[in-house]
């Protein structure tokens, strides 16, 4: 279904594929729409076991930014599931895999977070905010790390 083999070797590693056609599937993709507030196709969503959304991703995207928001989405999973120690290599990963997407940013920031959770050691945040005085000076997520030097 991808065509580039990263994406889905990631996806049947990590995630139960489900797939719902606009079209083939109308009824169902209007209730899981309605359910999940999806208005546009594709739209991608990261479930966790209980079916709370942890990830959405919308429309498009080249396979790198496709990726980095794929394993995004399974970081956020672990994290909300108290899996710190899970969830900080896959935000690192994105971070340092893909630091040119969108999703760098983000990731860098959990990824010092979930250290911290899983170390209670501040240093893990200081550690973050110098990060971000190095790249992503500019973005949200480097002023929310600000507070942490």
């Amino acid at each position: 279904m991808y065509t580039d083999p990263r994406v889905g070797d990631f996806i049947n590693e990590r995630f139960v594929p489900v797939r719902l056609h606009v079209k083939h599937q109308h009824d169902d993709f209007e209730h899981v729409g309605q359910r999940y507030g999806a208005l546009w196709t594709p739209t991608i969503l990261i479930l966790d076991e209980g079916g709370e959304e942890r990830h959405r991703i919308e429309g498009f995207l080249p396979a790198d930014d496709f990726l980095s928001q794929l394993m995004l989405g399974a970081a956020h999973a672990a994290f909300r599931r108290n899996d710190y120690a899970a969830a900080e290599p896959l935000f690192t990963r994105v971070a340092e895999q893909f630091p040119r997407t969108e999703a760098a940013p983000e990731a860098l920031y959990w990824s010092g977070v979930s250290r911290y959770r899983t170390t209670h050691d501040a240093s893990a945040l200081k550690d973050t905010a110098r990060a971000f005085s190095q790249r992503y000076q500019s973005t949200s997520w480097a002023k929310k790390a600000s507070i942490w030097q």
